[in-house]
């Protein structure tokens, strides 16, 4: 039996969305990096471009954790195996700490993880004081290390809302409302930690900024209980799977990739934009993004074009994700009415929105088994195509998207969480899909830690080993 471990770790929450929290989480890693220590980040929840630019402010993976898509003993596997190597331990929140089921807070509590609460300090002086009592006390049970301010405008600001703190309540510090710290945004969240040639600066900017506003000490080491290890299966040996990688496809999580690696998969990634075509593959991934930045040149590259409708043509599994279902479709037109003519493979059309046009949570019952994920676009499809399956969520949010199927081509705008099921997932790529389908049924192991929606699989041990950087 493995024995627990210990680490400092604290868990960046806020009242809401906006507040900062990747800001300061950023800059917490990197303050803590800079002094020689090692830094290991989680993200709350479904998320894609937040852990871009905490993987460059700490300088290592960040994974997700979340009690439901997750799973419990999938994100207690994360935190034991992270503790054992590093000096500190950051989790970021996501939305309000106590918004969603399960919440940040839920999170926290279970792992004992203290919450360090960020606010906006912007036009605020005494009333944060009112604000981080709510977050300390509006749950007793909740281990609770201090507060942060963010956005602030002055020192004289800062010490007032330091100086509000009732309780007991420990300050952490505050960070400027200086441009050059605060991270730059798109619709769908933070900008693509590659699009940003000044990041660095700015996440040393913000470091800096940080250590002159408080002591930089490590919080107190977290007990983390050893995980129960389910080692993975080769159920993917000597597949070569193409996985699409560039401006346009970068929304996968690290997790997922890791287990098709565990199952014996050769991960070979292009660029649909500038290569001519695809790797000698037995299947494709083309995972989500920002097609609809770059349509026009993703239809001027006409020989990777056909070179996907080679593939599904040859009868080779193909998933494809939000961004990716996108590409396959004949046509996409982004928000200013510019149209482009794309793969063909999927009848239908996208046109962009202003507005989000879906995000939730998602549970498919695929024939190849439950899948866990989430879905969250700007965009709406129109196809007479009849899906094979539709999404479930558990907490009864806005989405029950569709599943597409022809042939081995599966597409649709969930972002698949691959450890939710890695028999499906080997299904879904494996060349032999009669062989496939026998390997799901011959697994019958219990099901994860998901309450709300069943399944009938167990995540597997995937990230023994956990690579510096992923490719």
């Amino acid at each position: 039996m493995s024995q627990p471990r210990h680490c400092p770790a604290v868990l960046i929450a806020a009242p809401a969305s906006g507040q900062g929290k990747t800001t300061v989480t950023a800059a917490l890693a990197r303050l803590h990096r800079n002094q020689g220590r090692k830094v290991r980040v989680f993200k709350c929840g479904p998320d894609f471009l937040d852990p871009m630019i905490l993987e460059r402010a700490s300088g290592a993976p960040v994974y997700q954790l979340d009690m439901w898509m997750v799973g419990e003993q999938e994100s207690r596997r994360l935190l034991w195996e992270a503790a054992g190597e590093a000096d500190l331990i950051l989790i970021e929140g996501v939305m309000g700490l106590f918004d969603g089921t399960p919440s940040s807070a839920d999170l926290a509590r279970h792992f004992g993880v203290p919450v360090l609460g960020v606010i906006d300090g912007t036009a605020m002086a005494q009333t944060f004081g009112a604000l981080a009592l709510g977050l300390a006390r509006y749950q007793p049970d909740l281990p609770f290390a201090g507060v942060l301010a963010n956005r602030v405008g002055t020192l004289r600001h800062a010490q007032l809302l330091e100086g509000s703190l009732t309780e007991g309540l420990r300050w952490y510090g505050a960070l400027s409302r200086e441009t050059g710290i605060e991270l730059p945004s798109r619709h769908l969240g933070l900008v693509q930690a590659s699009e940003l040639n000044d990041l660095d600066l700015r996440l040393d900017a913000a470091a800096d900024a940080l250590a002159s506003s408080c002591e930089v000490a490590l919080p107190p080491a977290v007990e983390f209980a050893a995980p129960d290890v389910i080692a993975a299966e080769p159920l993917l040996a000597g597949v070569r799977i193409a996985v699409a990688r560039d401006e346009a496809f970068a929304f996968t999580y690290g997790a997922s990739l890791d287990l098709l690696r565990a199952m014996g998969a050769e991960l070979l990634f292009f660029s649909p934009i500038r290569d001519a075509g695809l790797p000698q593959a037995d299947s494709l991934y083309l995972p989500g993004g920002y097609p609809e930045l770059h349509h026009v040149a993703l239809s001027r590259n006409t020989s990777m074009l056909d070179a996907i409708r080679a593939h599904h043509g040859a009868g080779k599994p193909l998933l494809a994700e939000c961004g990716g279902m996108l590409y396959l479709l004949d046509s996409l037109t982004d928000v200013e009415g510019t149209r482009a003519e794309l793969v063909g493979l999927l009848a239908g059309d996208a046109v962009m929105q202003k507005r989000l046009a879906a995000l939730a949570l998602q549970a498919v019952e695929l024939p190849e088994g439950l899948l866990r994920g989430h879905t969250y676009h700007h965009s709406l499809t129109s196809t007479g195509l009849e899906p094979i399956a539709r999404g479930l969520s558990p907490n009864g949010g806005r989405g029950a998207e569709a599943v597409y199927r022809e042939g081995r081509m599966t597409a649709s705008y969930v972002h698949f969480y691959f450890p939710s099921n890695p028999t499906a997932v080997a299904a879904l790529f494996a060349p032999d899909l009669e062989a496939a389908f026998a390997a799901v049924r011959r697994s019958d192991k219990p099901a994860p830690t998901g309450d709300r929606v069943s399944s009938d699989r167990t995540p597997f041990n995937v990230g023994a080993g956990l690579p510096a950087k992923r490719p």
